[in-house]
């Protein structure tokens, strides 16, 4: 491959200006390094491609937003699957949106044939469009389109953003893949982050709009790739793909498939539920709160629903995975149909799909609306909080006891709605245009400390926040420079604090390789092996792409801001997942030792533990 610079285009939002900038490949690999130079130098939303979007790597065409996160208060990268593929008919690799538009706008992006990029900044009357239709994300997605598609020779893509962008710092960039001009619904989003709300509040726009039909010299030769796959594999880049995708498309030592699927076939009594509230439950009333309500109802019914009817499609771009699993316009993936789904006391997929549409059209950060409800949630079960303090008339059913599945999980659905209508409705009585950590603060100050140490979250700065990835394990609680993603160790062995950070940092590493690259990290089974020597042969220089990823790790590390757990909760999380290890089996003098130290003065062992991940992670990820 011949492409030596990535090329960007800055469109500065208030004037319409636009220039394209080249930089070097080399000097920088892809949309993350890229992101990370263009952030500090002009605090700039970032979108773009990897270098081999557009090829036959499968994949290879997720669409990376990076910047400040709203949300979080420092450096972040989320990305989305598949829009890259339309992205690279721009002949471009990166979008950098400066400045802010009077009024929110949409933006359109148009290449006809190697012309110029046609950019426009359009007004919309925001908040009329969204009351559309599907409403919220869903209807400007379609007026968008129906205002502008017949524009594109081919299928444009539209991001586009909720009410949870303008009253919250969240929000999410929604997407929908396009075909023959008909929408799928197999959803794509950046959620977490809050790069919707930095879209929006920060640039003034609401929506993009992008496609073109420029042709660039993509990797295409299949004969060469099969070579590399055999060389190291023994099997065809297709075979080694198919086999490596197994979970996300259906596994049949779970006769079950994709995210949610697998993830709540091998549970067990690792649920978490109620706000976290079962990690005090014993061994055996877990297991029975799996198999009865998970196993024998809200798994069974995706399965005979979806996986049995194959109901399944891709992100957009051609891929064996085929992870979107589908019950009609209702899109399941583990994260949000865990927090809005057991989290929020919801075992009923009639309850979920409904709490869960509700959030992706207002446009929120699924896994993050989902933790920040189910927290409030208890907050009113224990009475906490009242009712009518935050704008709704119900408490919630927060316990087993005679909990009528479909029931008790709709009553429960229907007042995590009513508390989303209430964040994004002018005035509301719950405000998180400062986020839910600064909320809960205020609640505690003024009312009671409890209210704060039910909430879970991992806090970075004086503000910034983000909801854990739904795991019972202290990866996901883990003082990383990013958190909220995979950037850490988040399996279920207990490991020693000070290595554990070590495998955050390694997982960091992996992880921003293939967001550098756009890859998508459900083919990491592969290509977190042999994506360096392929970008060596085609670009050349393999030590220095890896190298760069490294230095780009550093230097999201040294702005590391991780503040020490403020919810006596995630303390608990930590204690509870070491005694859970030692019933298990674990034996070791490390877990031992931290048993001990925990039941003696938990406050002070959770520091250490804290303190020792970091110490870990800034032993890998050191500048040298």
């Amino acid at each position: 491959m011949q492409q030596s610079h990535l090329k960007t285009l800055f469109v500065d939002s208030s004037t319409g200006f636009y220039k394209v900038q080249r930089y070097e490949i080399g000097k920088f690999w892809g949309p993350v390094d890229l992101g990370v130079h263009l952030s500090k130098k002009h605090d700039s939303l970032n979108i773009g491609t990897g270098l081999l979007a557009g090829s036959i790597f499968p994949g290879s065409n997720r669409l990376i937003v990076s910047g400040f996160s709203p949300c979080w208060h420092g450096f972040f990268i989320s990305s989305m699957g598949g829009a890259g593929l339309i992205f690279d008919n721009l002949g471009i690799d990166l979008l950098a949106i400066v400045g802010k538009a009077n009024t929110p706008s949409i933006l359109y992006l148009n290449r006809n044939h190697g012309e110029e990029i046609e950019i426009e900044i359009i007004p919309v009357r925001l908040r009329k469009t969204w009351e559309e239709g599907r409403k919220g994300v869903y209807a400007l997605i379609q007026y968008v389109q129906d205002n502008f598609a017949d524009r594109y020779e081919n299928d444009p893509r539209v991001l586009a953003t909720g009410p949870a962008s303008l009253y919250t710092d969240f929000g999410a960039i929604g997407s929908v893949p396009v075909r023959k001009g008909k929408f799928t619904h197999a959803d794509t989003w950046a959620g977490r982050g809050g790069f919707g709300s930095k879209m929006l509040q920060k640039h003034g726009i609401a929506a993009v709009i992008y496609g073109g039909t420029y042709v660039d010299e993509d990797f295409r030769d299949r004969n060469v790739a099969d070579s590399w796959f055999n060389d190291r594999y023994q099997k065809k880049l297709s075979a080694k793909d198919l086999e490596a995708t197994t979970k996300y498309r259906y596994d049949p030592d779970f006769n079950t498939g994709g995210t949610f699927g697998v993830n709540y076939a091998k549970m067990e009594d690792n649920i978490l539920a109620f706000n976290y509230r079962t990690i005090y439950w014993s061994d055996k009333e877990r297991e029975k709160l799996h198999k009865n309500f998970v196993l024998d109802h809200y798994l069974k019914q995706f399965n005979e629903e979806t996986i049995e009817k194959k109901q399944q499609k891709t992100c957009g771009e051609p891929c064996a995975a085929v992870c979107k699993k589908l019950h009609g316009e209702f899109k399941k993936d583990y994260e949000p149909y865990q927090t809005m789904g057991p989290l929020c006391g919801i075992f009923d997929q009639r309850a979920a799909e409904q709490a869960n549409n509700k959030a992706d059209s207002l446009g929120f950060d699924a896994i993050s609306i989902g933790g920040v409800l189910s927290w409030l949630m208890e907050c009113l079960h224990e009475g906490l909080i009242k009712p009518e303090e935050i704008g709704v008339k119900k408490k919630p059913v927060f316990s087993t006891e005679n909990f009528n599945i479909a029931k008790e999980s709709m009553h429960n659905a229907k007042l995590i709605m009513a508390m989303m209508d209430e964040i994004v409705k002018p005035g509301g009585k719950i405000d998180l245009s400062e986020g839910a950590r600064k909320y809960a603060r205020n609640l505690a100050r003024n009312k009671n400390k409890k209210i704060l140490d039910l909430f879970v979250f991992n806090s970075f700065a004086r503000h910034g926040w983000i909801v854990p990835n739904q795991y019972w394990t202290p990866g996901v609680l883990s003082p990383m420079a990013i958190m909220g993603k995979y950037y850490m160790n988040y399996g279920k062995e207990f490991i020693e604090p000070r290595e554990l950070g070590k495998e955050n940092a390694r997982r960091m590493i992996n992880e921003l390789m293939l967001d550098n690259l756009g890859i998508c990290r459900f083919h990491r089974a592969w290509a977190e092996d042999l994506m360096p020597d392929i970008v060596g042969k085609l670009f050349g220089n393999k030590d220095g792409f890896m190298k760069s990823i490294e230095l780009t790790a550093s230097r999201i590390q040294s702005r590391n801001a991780s503040i020490f757990w403020e919810s006596e909760r995630n303390i608990d999380i930590i204690q509870s997942f070491i005694e859970k290890r030692i019933r298990e089996g674990a034996n070791s003098k490390a877990i031992k030792s931290w048993s001990e130290k925990f039941k003696a003065n938990k406050n002070e062992a959770a520091l250490e533990f804290w303190y020792e991940i970091h110490k870990g992670a800034h032993e890998v990820l050191r500048e040298f």
